[in-house]
């Protein structure tokens, strides 16, 4: 073997065992986290969409009443007689004594439906908390919209204006052929492995949300776009 052969194949020998060293340093749990992140980073850009839609006046003329945001940037629904939707989504929750905004609490929705519909659509979906109730229901394990917390499609278009009366009040904007989403049936499960990943501990909603024990400084963009546009800090 030649001295130049010697030193490359030393030197690839080095690289890649630097490679397997730094893939080794990264613990399951940091690579985990991308995933959460991109969530939170969606999540972000699906409610500044909202703030700046000409249409959903409604919302931005209301969202200082909120307390909490449950946001899906994508709710897939799909089918053909048989169908569905779900997706993942996060919560922030106002603290009503600071008025401070918390989270992200990770969670899962699912729902299952039947009618004549077809095609695909996803759909960006923010639904403002307007009452305690809602917020409560949305800290236990498992929520069915609909049923333990009442829901209502917001009103959408230039100028809407009209009195609300439900615990959550959804917005959707479609990406897709069907023309808006409705989330009540809608079961919302909290996503605990998300959220250990996330806080790099194992943790409850109210550590997140209500006494405030953990944080992500990852989550500052959200947590501050929300507060722009709600109010608070």
């Amino acid at each position: 073997m030649s001295l130049a052969t010697l030193r490359s194949s030393l030197f690839g020998s080095s690289l890649f065992a630097v490679c397997a060293a730094s893939l080794i340093a990264v613990s399951p749990a940091a690579l985990a986290q991308s995933e959460q992140q991109k969530l939170v980073n969606e999540a972000t850009t699906t409610f500044n969409n909202f703030v700046r839609d000409p249409d959903m006046t409604w919302f931005q003329k209301n969202a200082g009443r909120a307390k909490a945001f449950l946001i899906a940037p994508q709710v897939a629904k799909a089918g053909f007689i048989f169908g569905g939707s779900g997706g993942r989504a996060v919560l922030v929750v106002r603290n009503p004594k600071t008025g401070s905004w918390s989270g992200p609490v990770f969670y899962v929705l699912a729902t299952a439906s039947v009618g004549l519909q077809a095609g695909i659509s996803v759909s960006e979906v923010v639904t403002m908390v307007m009452t305690e109730k809602g917020v409560n229901s949305l800290l236990s394990t498992s929520v069915k919209l609909g049923g333990d917390a009442s829901i209502a499609a917001g009103p959408v278009g230039v100028g809407a204006q009209g009195e609300v009366i439900t615990d959550m009040v959804s917005f959707a904007r479609a990406k897709g052929v069907f023309g808006g989403l409705n989330l009540d049936g809608t079961a919302v499960t909290i996503s605990d492995d998300w959220n250990q990943a996330y806080f790099n501990k194992k943790v409850l909603p109210p550590d997140i949300v209500i006494t405030g024990s953990v944080k992500n400084a990852a989550a500052a963009p959200l947590l501050s776009a929300v507060a722009k546009a709600a109010g608070g800090k």
